[in-house]
């Protein structure tokens, strides 16, 4: 099965999957390293004192986020959607899932845990909170859609969700090309700046996504399957 769906994807979207694998694992990575400090065990990288006080909430966004954005990454294959549109729908309550229960869980450490200044001003609280509850709206637009046969919105619906999910990633490239130019790591309103722009450039370009598939005649609706 796994060789007979490979063979469906074009080599430009093993090329699209490769580089959204790329560009979500270092973000991964680092989050799945620091499942053994939340169950107790040894810290590999450096010890987060928020998540040995409530391991709960970190945890659970590890690994929502994680399922989210690679499994979301293959439901955007429109190949694997043609062939294969049980896989797709079935995977897509996953995504689905998984993009609430990361949104939720973002939600709950925003609120509840206690961040210094240096790390969450008001301005990344806020946006925290915003990019929070519109990442479920999406999702729970995406499915609406979908389920009213508006391919369209659904469409526009799940890459504006994903661009929200996929804000840890970009985050990560600003802040390595921040630390690369600065030689220092950025705090307190820098950061905040940064954290929020790379939610912007994800969203910047899912609307020009959006806009791009709109203006092709005769593209297949659908993305990805909510329901």
């Amino acid at each position: 099965m796994k060789g007979r769906s490979m063979h469906l994807i074009s080599r430009r979207e093993c090329a699209f999957l490769a580089l959204v694998f790329l560009y979500s694992f270092l973000p991964a990575v680092i989050g799945l390293l620091r499942i053994p400090e939340l169950v107790g065990g040894a810290a590999i990288i450096p010890p987060n004192p928020r998540a040995v006080i409530d391991p709960l909430p970190i945890a659970l966004h590890i690994l929502a986020s994680s399922i989210f954005c690679l499994a979301g990454a293959v439901q955007l294959l429109p190949s694997l959607r043609q062939a294969r549109p049980a896989l797709h729908r079935m995977l897509g309550r996953v995504v689905a899932a998984a993009g609430c229960l990361s949104a939720l869980t973002g939600l709950w450490m925003t609120v509840s845990y206690a961040f210094p200044e240096s790390l969450q001003g008001p301005l990344l609280y806020g946006v925290r909170v915003t990019f929070s509850l519109a990442m479920i709206a999406f999702i729970f637009w995406a499915i609406v859609a979908i389920r009213a046969r508006m391919p369209a919105a659904h469409r526009a619906a799940v890459l504006r969700a994903y661009a929200i999910g996929q804000g840890a990633s970009t985050q990560t490239a600003l802040f390595l090309i921040a630390m690369a130019l600065t030689k220092t790591e950025p705090f307190g309103f820098a950061r905040d700046l940064l954290m929020v722009g790379a939610w912007v450039i994800n969203l910047a370009v899912a609307e020009l996504l959006i806009r791009g598939i709109r203006a092709m005649p005769g593209r297949p609706a659908a993305i990805s399957g909510g329901s």
